[in-house]
């Protein structure tokens, strides 16, 4: 009997028959001396009749950090400092000074 391991792997790398219907790839495994537990997960089209012979599977969780990149200030902290900000921006600007056009009540003017 083949290893199942090695039979997997070969059928992953041949495109013939990693496409194969279960008909001709149940076929192949006869003629390969597959195990029974591999033949009927390709035949049933089930999977889970491989953990008979490889056993159970642990799946890991990913080790993805779906947090964000950086820490995050909180809003108020964000809106106090645009406050200041501003607030630097008004103090370091001059006042404009806008000539007013006489007018004809205007004192000085005849």
């Amino acid at each position: 009997m083949k290893d199942t391991i090695d039979l997997l792997e070969a059928i992953g790398q041949d495109a013939a028959l990693r496409y194969a219907s279960a008909e001709e790839l149940t076929k192949v495994l006869v003629q390969a001396e597959a195990s029974e537990a591999l033949k009927e997960a390709v035949a049933f089209d089930d999977s889970l009749r491989l953990s008979k012979e490889l056993g159970p599977i642990k799946q890991k969780s990913p080790q993805v950090n779906t947090g964000p990149c950086h820490e995050e200030e909180p809003e108020e902290e964000i809106e106090e400092e645009i406050e200041e900000e501003i607030e630097e921006e008004i103090e370091e600007e001059k006042p404009l000074k806008v000539p007013v056009p006489a007018t004809p009540h205007s004192p000085g003017r005849k």
